[in-house]
């Protein structure tokens, strides 16, 4: 994605395919076939605007990234919704339950490893991630970072939850952009607290 000295931003073919999901060939053939808008750069290269961009995803039913939808001016609204990533499946059905009975308005999606825990998050993008870190076959830390680097995920606000004894964890996530951190036993209002904070801050 590139900005021009007027702030307006403009995607290439290749940020197009990356955000729709295919390859750059793909996209390439949209905006020759014209089905979606573009123009040539004097350089030869392809460029979208993001209006453009929404409006074909939104034709073609493709789920559009956060990132799309903010550049395009709209208000991205308080979370609906929320993941919930713990491969202790007895205490992941508590807590979802323990949620959709304070938050009525609130989707409850729940995940027990990282691959569906990944499939989820590009899916349904939740607002508010519930992560434990010690999940198998993923490491808990370098999720945290690529969703604190990426807008594939939508940028949820991430709560993070571990059985881990290290002093140094919670310093570690909150500087990939871990809202907070709950030692387990888990503390169910706490959580419920946290979610009515990181609600209202996402309204303000």
């Amino acid at each position: 994605m590139t900005q021009t000295d007027n702030k307006t931003i403009l995607y290439s073919a290749l940020e197009v395919a990356k955000l729709c999901g295919v390859v750059n060939q793909t996209a390439i053939n949209w905006i020759k076939n014209n089905h979606l808008k573009a123009f040539n750069t004097p350089g030869g290269q392809f460029r979208v605007y993001p209006a453009d961009l929404m409006e074909f995803m939104r034709s073609r039913n493709i789920q559009v990234p956060v990132e799309v939808r903010i550049a395009c001016g709209e208000k991205v609204s308080a979370p609906d919704s929320i993941l919930i990533v713990d491969d202790d499946r007895g205490l992941n059905s508590v807590v979802a339950k323990y949620i959709k009975s304070k938050f009525s308005d609130l989707s409850v999606y729940q995940a027990f490893d990282g691959f569906e825990a990944g499939s989820l998050m590009t899916e349904k993008q939740p607002g508010i991630l519930i992560l434990d870190l010690d999940l198998p076959g993923i490491d808990g830390f370098d999720l945290c970072r690529r969703i604190n680097e990426s807008e594939r995920f939508g940028k949820p606000s991430i709560i993070v939850i571990t059985a881990l004894e290290n002093d140094e964890i919670e310093a570690k996530v909150k500087n990939l952009g871990v809202k907070s951190f709950m030692k387990k036993p888990l503390d169910l209002a706490k959580i419920v607290d946290t979610i009515k904070k990181i609600i209202e801050n996402e309204k303000d």
